[in-house]
Order: C-alpha cells, then structure tokens, then sequence
C-alpha cells in the first residue's frame, strides 16, 4: 500500500498575514542515515526505522504495565466482581474515543509531539506548550512510579495466619531475598536497565519491545486461560459463578470512604450512594492500568512503514480491542475465584498500591492452592513494569525532544537556548540528551526508601493519571477545531488561505477512500471523550474533601490541574504581554502542515488487487475475491486479514 501527499513542498504563503502565522517547516524526518544538515553541524533529526509490527507491540506493552494487576484486586475491592468489569469497560471507551481522536490528527499529520502540537495550532500555542510539559513530566513520573512499584513487588510475603485460613497446603508463600534487600538497590539496578535499553539504536529497541510485548499478551491470555480453569475445575467451590451470589453479588453493598478501624468514626455510604461512589472510584483506580495507548503516536516520526501502510490507524484499533478485550476478560475471570471481601484485597486507601500479595491474580492461586504459579506470576509483575518504565522513558525522551524542536517553548536566555539546542540533537537518530534528562527525574524511584512507600507510589500514579486526562481533553477539544478546519478545506473555505486547488480539495474530504483513518461519528466520540476526562479530572479525588481532609492526597489529585493553568498563563502572558489589547488566541491551524501531509492512501490501492489474496481492499478490511465460499482465494483473504490483526 502507497501513501503520498499531494501537496507541493516548495508551497509559499500568498498573503503578508500567512508569512506571520506559517511556521518553519521543522517536522521532517530522514529516512535513512543521513541528515538535512551539513556534516559539520549537529544531527537533530530522527530515523524512520521502526516497523509496523514494533509499533503495534510497543503500544500493548506500554500499556500493561503494574496498573491491571496491582489495582485491578482494589477495583474488585470497591465495586465487586461485575462493577470493576463494568469500569474497565467505562474507562476503556474514554481512552479509545480520545485516542482516535489524536490517530486521525496523527495518521494524516505525522507531526513530532502529536499531543502537543496539535492543541498548539488548534487551541493555542500557549495551551499546546503548556501541554507538550505536563506530558513529558506524566511519562517520567510513570517511569519513575513504575520502578518503584517494582520495589514493592519483591517485597512478596503471605501472611501466615491468610494462609491458614484458606487452607493452604504450604506455611507460607514469599519471596525473603525481596523482603532482606534495600529497595534503593532494585531502584538502582532497573533504572540502569532503562537508561541502557533507551540508548540503544532505535531499530533494535523496537524489535526488543516486539518481543516483550509478545511475551506480555501471551501471559495475559494465559492467566485468562488458567482462571478460567480455576474456576470450571470446582475444586474449592462447587458454584461457578459463587462470587455473584449470596452473601456476595455483582457489585458490593457499600462504600466505605474512610475506617478507623471498624469505630464509630467510620464513614460508610449505603444504596444507591454507596453504589455510585464505589463505581466511580473504582473506575478512576482502573485508569492508571489504561495509561499509554498514546506512544504509537510517538512513533510517528521513526515509523518508516507510516507512508506505505496505515500502520497508526491499524495499531490504534489493536491496541482498542485488545486492551478492553483482555482487561475486561481478566478482570471478569479472576472476579469468578476470588471474592470482593478477600481480607488481601481490602485496600480503602485513597492513593495506595502495594506488592504481589496483595494482586488479584496471585490471591486467585493461592486460594485454589497452586503453588507455584504465584511464584511466577509475580516474577512476571517484576519484568512487566520494567518493560512499561522502557517505553515511558522512549516517550518522554521524544517529548522533550519535540519540545526541543520550538524555540518559544524555552525563556529566551542564552543558557536556556544553549540546554535547547543540546536537547535537539541526536546520535544515530536517538536523542541521547533527552533520553539522560528525562531518565534523571526516575530518580524519584528512590522515595522507596521512605516508610510511606505503597502511598509514595499511589500518589505518584495520581498525578501521572490527572496528567494524562487533562492532556486527552485538551487534544479532543483540538479535534473538535480540527475537525471542523478539515471539513471547510474539503468544501473549499480556505482554498485562497491556504493556497488550495480544487483538485486537492479531495484529499481533506473523510468520507474519501483516500482519507487516512475515519472513525465514523468521530466528533461525537470526541465530545463523549472530553465530557468523561472533564468529570473524572473535577471528581476523581472526591475522597480527599471528605473531612477531616487528606492534605497530601488532595495535593496529589489537584496539583497537575494547578500546574497546567500556571504554564498555559506563563506563556500566554510570555507571548501576549499583559495587556489586555494584546489578548487573543494565537492558533496557526493547518498553515504549514504542508511538510509532512495530508498523508493519503493511493488511488492505486482500490484500483488494483491484492498481490497475496487477488481482492481489492485496503488493509485490515476482508475481501473476498471469489463469489464461492471455500476457495483457495479466499482462505488466503482470510488468513491475510487474521494475520494483520494479529501482528
């Protein structure tokens, strides 16, 4: 499959006012081992190397990282078995609406920074910068909550009195070189991991990604699988479906916001309260298990397949389906083996994740009396958040790097243009400057050390996921402009603005073949996006105001809010000063774009049949090219179409 822009790069703006508003082309990249710049200057720009297949396994695996099984027993905790199903659910359809809307904006403008470049020319550049920070600063912190979820991981000890309780054929089930080794030292050995497997050629860490993230969809379906099992062998209990029944249910019967230790001081809410309040705040725990979908838009600038396939459109509907399939599975089939009262699922704390024990998954064996597999399966919770810490640190590297890239996203001093411009450059297409600076602030791992460690950590995967939700709002509104600025280019609006003929009005037009990546219903799913952040932003730390109020919780849920309305203020009145004549959005819209799109799909493609299966469509799509059913043509288009949604 071919994909070409139509547009002539050599396009020079017809007006005084487009001079003003059209930027550098400065989103470029090599396709190969050279450079735009002299081999006397400095290298600034990124390789296209990395695969189709790198690019759909670097998103799983960003994504399942400690988040699904460390939080997913406290989800079970709140809302029940069904409840937490019905979150993963609510909370997956947020995340898939606003990530198509960052894919269309992408897959047709594969621009550098893609979460911050495109609220900078739609909204305003003083909100896109603002967001460019806060998205670098959520991946370091994630980086960073991750290696220090890890530390809580090998502290992995059962209680002796759990295990007698149900019955276990072992008198305990830990892990002692994890409960007599200082944390600092996993810290330190597991950001060395990080730092080095980021340095390494992009190609190479692509394909290293492709293998972890192999290896993670493999052990997810396989603990599906082995629930599963659990369940149907009726070994402990005789009913299947034992924890949706009496005395237990499909939701829990209350919510308790605060315990004093069963006291009068307790605050429980009952009904339909308590129900509501137990949904809700079960949902906003699943969201930090749901975080990083957005990296394969990170990729855009290093994917060499990006012009020839639809590699962002296809990996932003695998990622989709596999994630809210196989979270809401997994949640669904250890909900049948453990139940929500499960004395190491009880966890009411407002920001707080702690080890292996406490993991819905190992409790699940261990109340079925397997031994070794929690064993492993915890091994498994050490190796999969290394892997996500990895691709947060590639992220936040190419975010900073981005940033890099704009010169009015820095102070205008000579040692802040001197940090800039060293932040720019690359070696062999990585940016190793970046890499190391955002690798410095995973140091925050080391709050480990401190005896409030499992909040350390929840208050941290907080701030990463307030980050993240306001960052999706912001690109949906950037959406809702875009979409609207497409839709005038197509009916030939601003063919004179933007120097536009009608022959290439097509190419804008999302009802066309060619268009790139057309979700149908797009704008409405963008309003369904931006309305759910919104109100998960405003209430996800509701528990916090409950007096006596938790000082350091509250700081944790509404501290990323303050900081993005500080950094939108700072640049507004950077840019416009502070008068109020000068007020006004500073938004370039399409102007420039030209460099690097619209990417479309060639005519060719529907013109001519497929070289492996003889149907003509593109890919992703099953065409049969034989009008009878079984025939070799179309076991191939079959075959074709199963193996592109599995790669």
């Amino acid at each position: 499959m071919t994909f070409y822009s139509p547009h002539d790069l050599s396009y020079a703006p017809n007006s005084e006012a487009e001079k003003v508003n059209t930027p550098p082309p400065v989103f470029q990249v090599e396709s190969s081992g050279s450079s735009e710049h002299s081999s006397d200057g400095p290298q600034t720009e990124l390789r296209q190397t990395l695969k189709e297949r790198h690019v759909n396994m670097i998103g799983f695996s960003t994504v399942l990282g400690v988040g699904l099984f460390l939080s997913g027993g406290k989800a079970i905790y709140m809302a029940g078995p069904g409840g937490a199903v019905l979150a993963y659910l609510l909370a997956g359809t947020i995340m898939w609406s606003a990530m198509g809307c960052v894919g269309e904006m992408t897959a047709l403008f594969p621009v550098k920074g893609p979460v911050f470049e495109f609220p900078r020319r739609f909204i305003d550049e003083s909100v896109g910068l603002a967001i460019g920070w806060l998205s670098w600063f959520s991946w370091c912190i994630t980086m960073a909550a991750e290696i220090l979820a890890i530390t809580e991981i090998f502290k992995f000890a059962f209680k002796t009195e759990y295990l007698q309780d149900i019955k276990y054929p072992a008198q305990s089930v830990e892990w002692r070189v994890g409960m007599s080794t200082s944390p600092a030292i996993w810290v330190g050995i597991f950001l060395l991991l990080v730092l080095l497997a980021n340095l390494l050629p992009v190609h190479i860490y692509g394909q290293m990604e492709y293998v972890f993230g192999c290896i993670k969809i493999t052990v997810l379906v396989a603990i599906i699988v082995f629930n599963t099992t659990l369940n149907a062998r009726h070994r402990i209990h005789q009913a299947r479906f034992w924890t949706y029944q009496e005395p237990l249910g499909f939701s829990t019967k209350n919510f308790t916001v605060r315990s004093d230790g069963g006291s009068a001081q307790d605050i429980v809410y009952t009904g339909a309260a308590g129900g509501l309040a137990a949904f809700w705040t079960a949902t906003t725990t699943t969201l930090f298990s749901l975080m990083g979908w957005e990296i394969i838009y990170f990729t855009a600038a290093e994917n060499k397949d990006l012009r020839k396939s639809e590699s962002l459109k296809l990996a932003t509907r695998k990622i989709t389906l596999r994630v809210i399939l196989l979270y809401a599975l997994a949640a669904f089939t250890v909900g049948l083996n453990v139940p929500y009262d499960d004395k190491n699922l009880a966890d009411i704390t407002i920001h707080g994740i702690t080890g292996g024990q406490n993991s819905v998954f190992v409790i699940a064996a261990v109340r079925e009396h397997v031994k070794l597999v929690p064993h492993l399966l915890n091994a498994f919770f050490v190796f999969s958040p290394c892997s996500t810490a990895i691709n947060n640190l590639y992220a936040a590297s190419r975010t900073l790097h981005a940033l890099a890239s704009h010169r009015d996203a820095w102070p205008q001093w000579p040692p802040f243009e001197s940090i800039r411009a060293r932040l720019e450059t690359t070696r062999n297409g990585v940016p190793m400057n970046a890499v190391f600076t955002s690798w410095l602030i995973g140091f925050l791992a080391f709050l480990s050390i401190n005896s409030a460690q499992a909040e350390n950590l929840g208050r941290m995967t907080t701030v990463a996921v307030v980050c993240t939700l306001i960052i999706f709002a912001v690109n949906c509104i950037a959406y809702l402009q875009f979409y609207r600025q497409i839709n005038a280019v197509a009916k030939g609006k601003l063919d004179d603005e933007l120097n536009i003929t009608p022959e290439m009005r097509s190419v804008y037009k999302r009802a066309s073949h060619q268009y790139p990546y057309r979700s149908h219903l797009q704008w409405i799913r963008a309003a369904y996006a931006l309305t759910g952040c919104t109100l998960l932003i405003i209430f996800q730390g509701w528990r916090t105001l409950v007096p006596p109020t938790q000082g350091k919780d509250f700081i944790a849920s509404y501290i990323p809010i303050v900081l993005f309305l500080l950094l939108t203020l700072g640049y507004f009145v950077k840019d416009r000063g502070f008068s109020p004549r000068n007020w006004g959005f500073l938004a370039v819209k399409l102007h420039g774009l030209e460099a690097v799109g619209p990417i479309v799909v060639s005519a060719n493609v529907l013109a001519e049949p497929c070289a492996f299966c003889g149907a003509k469509h593109r890919r992703g799509h099953l065409r049969f090219p034989d009008k009878a059913m079984f025939t070799l043509g179309n076991f191939r288009a079959l075959m074709e179409w199963i193996w592109v949604w599995l790669k």
